[in-house]
């Protein structure tokens, strides 16, 4: 038996290309002392990756050349030399996008009930890292309050579609931004908000005009997960005492030159503050997140849908899937 891995060669410039990537085969790894051998069956697939290929400062280090792009993964142990993992047993890690993991224990093992789920790809979803950004990034760092008007970018991703709904549940007006007429009707007929943005074909002074029609005493709450003219655009639509969530950038993690945001002035004006949000930081709370979600999911109050294409070999295209919009709820690749 060998292993499958997507491995990194070289560092991407602007978008990444396939040659940036090889698929090998190698031996499964030998047990690590006190560690395991996971076979993986789903791995998450993020934007975040995308920053990781590059060899710049972050919250994490570049993924080193010749090694598997690196991945949030959920697993069965294949072996084991720690009492605490069973063979059989199931596993969430960060490892790499490939069949078979060395795991020397560690910050982000944590076994997982798949019981508990109809697919195990639901703690890549609903009770992983897209719940849960959600849950902590409203709840801790927005603070939603009845009555109050928040705009999501990327409304119709993962995460975005999921802090929408926990602003409904709040009592707010929520207006969504998105890329194409299908999924606008998403936002308002699968996850309820009020208003439907198509940012697509329209320069960043549309975009202004839109969300101030959509929300004329101003934005009190922004999830930026996007950046670029649409955060522009919603800076120059808060209200007094704002608060933007700053999640993710997709539109410029391709970019070979970063422009970032131009009118700070904006936040001075409107007395707001911006918050840069990592989930990692959220780490020892996840039970508490991960059983509201788990709750509001029951109630119907929360839907999450998942976009999984399947095969290790098709690697490149689902990821690539991030950045063109096509993909239709959390990607996650199937790997076993």
């Amino acid at each position: 038996m060998t292993n499958r891995r997507f491995i990194l060669r070289r560092r991407p410039v602007g978008d990444p290309v396939p040659e940036d990537f090889e698929l090998v085969s190698e031996p499964i790894p030998d047990v690590p002392k006190g560690g395991l051998v996971v076979r993986n069956h789903y791995c998450s697939l993020d934007p975040a990756q995308r920053g990781w290929m590059d060899d710049a400062p972050s919250y994490m280090p570049p993924i080193p050349l010749g090694d598997p792009v690196r991945a949030t993964t959920v697993g069965e142990v294949y072996a084991s030399d720690n009492p605490d993992f069973p063979v059989g047993s199931w596993v969430m890690n960060l490892s790499g996008i490939e069949e078979y993991s060395a795991v020397e224990l560690g910050h982000f093992t944590a076994p997982i009930d798949v019981g508990m789920v109809d697919s195990p790809s639901k703690f890549l979803s609903a009770m992983g890292a897209v719940g849960l950004t959600a849950y902590f990034g409203m709840q801790d760092v927005a603070k939603p309050k009845a009555g109050e008007t928040l705009c999501v970018s990327g409304a119709a991703g993962a995460v975005g579609s999921v802090v929408g709904q926990i602003g409904k549940i709040h009592g707010c007006r929520v207006i969504g931004i998105a890329g194409g007429a299908e999924k606008c009707r998403r936002l308002i007929e699968d996850y309820g908000f009020d208003v439907a943005i198509d940012y697509r074909g329209k320069s960043r002074e549309d975009l202004i005009e839109e969300i101030a029609k959509a929300a004329p005493d101003g934005l009190d709450m922004v999830f930026e997960n996007v950046g670029g003219d649409i955060l522009e655009a919603e800076v120059h639509n808060l209200a007094k005492k704002a608060r933007i969530v700053l999640c993710g950038l997709i539109s410029e993690y391709n970019s070979v030159e970063k422009h970032g945001l131009q009118n700070l002035w904006q936040l001075i004006v409107h007395q707001a503050s911006i918050h840069g949000f990592l989930i990692m930081d959220y780490a020892d709370r996840f039970p508490e997140g991960g059983a509201q979600i788990a709750q509001w999911i029951a109630e119907g109050k929360v839907r999450i849908d998942e976009d999984v294409q399947e095969g290790i070999e098709n690697t490149y295209d689902a990821f690539m899937r991030l950045f063109s919009g096509k993909n239709t709820g959390k990607l996650v690749l199937k790997i076993a």
